[in-house]
């Protein structure tokens, strides 16, 4: 688990469906203020396909936008907000937000962190590498992922989920080599710059576990938390 962290069965129930849509809909908007053009603006292309595939609407994806690029006049302005700190048994989290209102999420994520510590900035960074992450699945006729991760000039790569393949590259090749990827007949499902432990550790206690776990589902309820990237094997 040494890089995000993702509630197993989060869409399952409406509520939390909603959830998850209010995610996307929020980095549609961050996304939207580089350009509302899908086939200019990768970034935005990707989250908008993620949105689809979780049955998110037409028109809620086009009002989130129309949201980022400034043709609507609601006034919210959403920013980039990241916290770090230790869960119980001082397993290392990192914590990704968009928020309208920095000082209710900085707030709302300190109380989340009573069962941890919050750190300052730098407290556990240090111990992840800032890189680019292609979430891919292959098609027929696809080459081997080993392969396919030194075509397309990705650093290394490891089991993804629902069977697909996550590849890691320098940042700044993030869209180099998901377009690359996709010419080898691998779908990319997500490619964004995250956080991975170096260093992740080891809980063998199952309740020591399941108390990390509670800790993070705890911090993926709250509506700001865009993702959670935990130094947890």
């Amino acid at each position: 688990m040494g890089a995000q962290w993702k509630h197993a069965g989060r869409v399952s129930a409406g509520n939390a469906k909603g959830k998850v849509f209010s995610k996307l809909a929020k980095e549609i908007a961050v996304a939207a203020k580089h350009g509302a053009d899908l086939s200019s603006n990768s970034r935005l292309r990707m989250i908008v396909e993620a949105a689809r595939k979780v049955s998110m609407t037409k028109d809620t994806i086009d009002r989130a936008i129309k949201k980022g690029a400034g043709l609507l006049d609601d006034g919210a302005q959403y920013e980039t907000v990241a916290y770090e700190g230790f869960g119980p048994h001082r397993v290392p989290v990192i914590v990704e937000c968009l928020t309208d209102n920095r000082n209710r999420t900085g707030t709302n994520v300190r109380i989340l962190f009573r069962k941890g510590q919050i750190g300052n900035s730098g407290s556990v960074s240090w111990d992840f590498s800032n890189l680019g992450m292609v979430d891919a699945s292959a098609e027929a006729g696809a080459p081997d992922a080993e392969t396919a991760a030194i075509e397309a000039g990705a650093q290394d790569f490891e089991p993804g989920e629902d069977g697909g393949t996550r590849f890691y590259t320098e940042p700044a090749d993030l869209d180099t080599v998901q377009k690359a990827l996709g010419a080898q007949q691998w779908t990319v499902s997500g490619a964004f710059i995250g956080w991975k432990a170096k260093h992740p550790v080891k809980l063998e206690d199952e309740a020591a576990r399941a108390e990390v776990v509670a800790f993070l589902e705890a911090l993926d309820e709250d509506d700001d938390v865009q993702r959670l990237y935990v130094g947890l094997e």
